[in-house]
């Protein structure tokens, strides 16, 4: 296990912690002279840089991206490595050492099947975690589950419990189950599973203090940082376009600030 596998573990002891998520090489140095103690990728994020949707990237352009951020870096890369971009326990296990050799230090495998458009089976989803938890442990990479209900639609929370308590047992070092808004949800799941919780900062939902109250361990941010960047992007060329003016300038970068995320 290498020192900042090992830096990136330590980080889910005690306490909670920020992952933002950048989705390029520039906003990852960004983030880092901001000093947050890792970050993670986003595939919407990710798609979004290169002109995509969600969901639509391959496992290769995934693995390039994660060679260049950790090389970027300094701090640990966890990374969004959506379905595991496999449906066999073999597959699960080449997309973790690939990603394990790009120099991730976490990925995260998510239960819903964006092939055939539906949620795992609780059972499936959990020999599928089983066999990347496999992976995972001799890589020392640490994994998180993600029961994806809430995105899509199916808002049991009883299922996400259930899901999440099969994930963990099944080897998962975190859980996760994105679009999880109110404190009661949250809560909830915190006392339910006996593991890290990671929750999505999303509109509607506690603050980071409050999920630190509330026992929540990781906040991460998903696409929003790259979606909040290309709406700035947008309104500044609005305003170029319509106005003529350049009063967006007022909210970029200075000099010193880019010296320091990009310089060293």
């Amino acid at each position: 296990m290498s020192a900042i596998a090992d830096r990136f573990r330590a980080l889910h002891a005690a306490g909670t912690f920020l992952l933002p998520n950048p989705w390029d090489v520039g906003s990852a140095r960004l983030l880092e002279s901001l000093g947050f103690p890792a970050l993670a990728t986003t595939s919407s994020g990710l798609a979004a840089s290169l002109g995509r949707r969600d969901q639509q990237v391959g496992l290769d352009e995934l693995v390039a991206h994660v060679t260049a951020l950790t090389a970027a870096v300094r701090i640990p890369v966890h990374v969004d490595a959506e379905h595991g971009f496999a449906d066999t326990p073999a597959g699960l296990a080449r997309t973790v050492a690939a990603l394990a050799a790009a120099g991730a230090a976490g990925l995260s495998v998510e239960d819903y099947d964006p092939a055939a458009e539906r949620l795992e089976t609780l059972r499936h989803g959990a020999e599928r975690i089983a066999a990347a938890a496999q992976a995972c442990a001799r890589h020392g990479v640490v994994l998180t589950a993600r029961a994806e209900n809430h995105l899509y639609g199916h808002d049991d929370l009883d299922d996400t419990i259930a899901r999440l308590r099969a994930y963990r047992e099944a080897g998962a070092d975190v859980v996760y189950a994105p679009g999880l808004r109110t404190p009661e949800d949250i809560a909830r799941l915190v006392e339910s599973v006996p593991a890290p919780l990671n929750v999505l900062a999303v509109p509607g939902a506690p603050s980071v203090p409050e999920l630190a109250r509330l026992g929540v361990r990781r906040v991460s941010t998903g696409g929003a940082l790259a979606w909040a960047a290309y709406g700035a992007l947008r309104d500044a060329a609005r305003e170029l376009r319509d106005a003529g003016t350049t009063t967006f300038q007022d909210r970029a970068l200075t000099a010193a600030e880019a010296d320091a995320a990009f310089g060293g």
